[in-house]
């Protein structure tokens, strides 16, 4: 499903009322017919008394619609106008003509007190104040209405967006409402599925308010939910050759995990032969264990880590590889570092970048920007903020923007990790991946992501089926993970050997595991 900007939906809906002579006031009374639809199938009508919380613009309009669906319908309803009814226009200013008319009870507010009293006597209250317009934070009277709805203990249901949150890039401007359900117009927005947008939606729906497919699949919409492909079947013949082979440059004297997990959990993810290029004085101890990991012990710096004498030899091994990851755990010493560099550039070979050889290259890109076989990225903000120069909380408030220029500029395949991962193309496509949970947020599960996706292009051999795929089962198997053991307290091995039974889910129902579980929203 593609997800739009605020801007993208603008058009949309000039797109349907220029191009098809769909009427805006169809437009509206379609979402306020959804919005009523979800009401009436999740809550009921019967024995509530709903309390419509207008603004004074469109998703005001929208509000007002669902308030005479409700009232022709029997149920209880109070609207609130919370702006000046006199700034109503368009199809906003029909509806409210409309509800005048009808004699729905309807109030304006001008102090947030004076909703108290209109809470206390609800049992459900419609947000409609805001919706996707709000392009600054929220102020004044707007935000203790907000407050004293959060606080109301009602359910809540949001129009299009729950006010407070930007529609373009999930923030909230300063508070914003935390619905249990959100019904959304056209497509979803960027700001519904970002973090903390997402985690204020409470259960999503959309309706496409009778816009044609045509305008809501449109190609330069670039934005969507990830879809990652079927896997290829295994063949009956298959041996450990035909599976894929991939070289791990990782670890160094003080890190031995990451290169541990990013070489097994290659195997681990349906891989055949994994490769681990490490320090000679820590391959014994990463033996012990994984014995199934082909050990390749390299020469060291006085500090430990994989010394650049080390060059021809991993450039010679990674003939026969399908893929060479780049990083994991190999530290910061600066003749490491710039091994890394050297390999980034000279490698024929489709190359994924992870931990400190993000780093490495991120001292001089130039590294990367020339080179012919994929390259994949695999980030956390701060080594995104490396990457790109933008601070951390530039790149937390507009993360799709500065992925999008970032990948264009670096020609790479970008997984900006995080919770609701993000993996841009060069080509501008940005996929918002929705697998995973709070609970992988720990040491080691960047490392066992980078394992995964190289799994998965050796089975593709395709850089953007790997990432797309890689990404959703890593989440995949965090979240089995969690399931057995729950949140709090899952480590990076409890995700590494959920992989099989991750791969294992995925293949036997992939639609039904993505689109019950993953793609959380519920076209109405």
């Amino acid at each position: 499903m593609k997800v739009s900007r605020v801007d993208e939906m603008r058009e949309m809906d000039r797109t349907a009322i220029e191009k098809y002579g769909i009427p805006d006031e169809i437009l509206m009374e379609n979402a306020g017919h959804a919005s009523y639809e979800v009401i009436r199938r999740k809550i009921g009508l019967e024995n509530r008394r709903f309390l419509i919380c207008c603004g004074a613009g469109n998703n005001g309009g929208d509000g007002l619609v669902v308030a005479r669906k409700l009232f022709s319908n029997r149920a209880t309803v109070q609207a609130l106008l919370l702006g000046d009814p006199e700034k109503f226009k368009g199809s906003a200013k029909l509806n409210y003509d409309i509800v005048q008319k009808m004699g729905i009870p309807c109030a304006r507010i001008t102090l947030a007190d004076q909703i108290i009293p209109y809470l206390s006597q609800s049992d459900v209250i419609i947000d409609a104040i805001f919706g996707t317009g709000l392009d600054r934070e929220v102020g004044g009277k707007y935000r203790e209405i907000i407050e004293l709805i959060n606080q109301s203990d009602k359910q809540i249901v949001s129009l299009d967006i729950p006010s407070g949150i930007n529609g373009n890039t999930g923030q909230i401007m300063g508070t914003a409402v935390k619905a249990h359900f959100t019904v959304t117009f056209g497509l979803p927005k960027i700001g519904n599925l970002l973090y903390p947008g997402f985690e204020h939606n409470g259960r999503l729906f959309v309706t496409h308010i009778s816009f044609p497919p045509e305008i809501y699949q449109k190609e330069s919409v670039l934005v969507r939910i990830n879809e990652p492909a079927p896997l290829p079947e295994r063949p009956g013949d298959a041996h450990k050759g035909s599976c894929g082979k991939a070289l791990f440059v990782a670890g160094a004297a003080n890190y031995l995990g990451a290169p541990y997990f990013s070489a097994h959990s290659f195997l681990k993810a349906g891989g055949g032969l994994s490769y681990l290029a490490t320090p000679q004085t820590i391959a014994p101890f990463i033996a012990e264990r994984g014995p199934e990991i082909v050990l390749q012990p390299l020469s060291a710096t006085e500090q430990g880590s994989i010394s650049p004498a080390n060059l021809d030899f991993l450039l010679k091994l990674s003939e026969e590889m399908e893929m060479v990851a780049l990083g994991p755990g190999a530290s910061l010493q600066e003749e490491t570092q710039q091994l890394i560099r050297d390999l980034a550039a000279k490698l024929p070979k489709p190359v994924l970048i992870d931990g400190d050889g993000l780093t490495a290259i991120a001292q001089d890109l130039k590294c990367i920007k020339k080179r012919k076989a994929p390259t994949i990225l695999t980030p956390h903000p701060g080594e995104m903020s490396r990457l790109t120069k933008y601070s951390l909380s530039e790149i937390q408030s507009n993360r799709i923007d500065i992925l999008q220029e970032t990948c264009k500029k670096l020609n790479s395949i970008i997984v900006l990790k995080g919770a609701h991962s993000l993996i841009g193309l060069p080509d501008g496509r940005v996929f918002i991946n929705l697998s995973g949970n709070p609970g992988m947020a720990t040491a080691g599960s960047g490392d066992v992501l980078t394992g995964t996706i190289v799994a998965m292009f050796a089975q593709f051999r395709d850089a953007i089926k790997a990432a797309l795929t890689g990404v959703f089962v890593h989440g995949l198997a965090g979240d089995i993970a969690a399931g057995e053991k729950g949140e709090d307290g899952i480590v990076a091995s409890d995700i590494l050997n959920a992989l099989p039974a991750a791969i294992a889910q995925y293949r036997k129902n992939r639609r039904v595991t993505k689109e019950e579980f993953y793609e959380k929203i519920e076209v109405i």
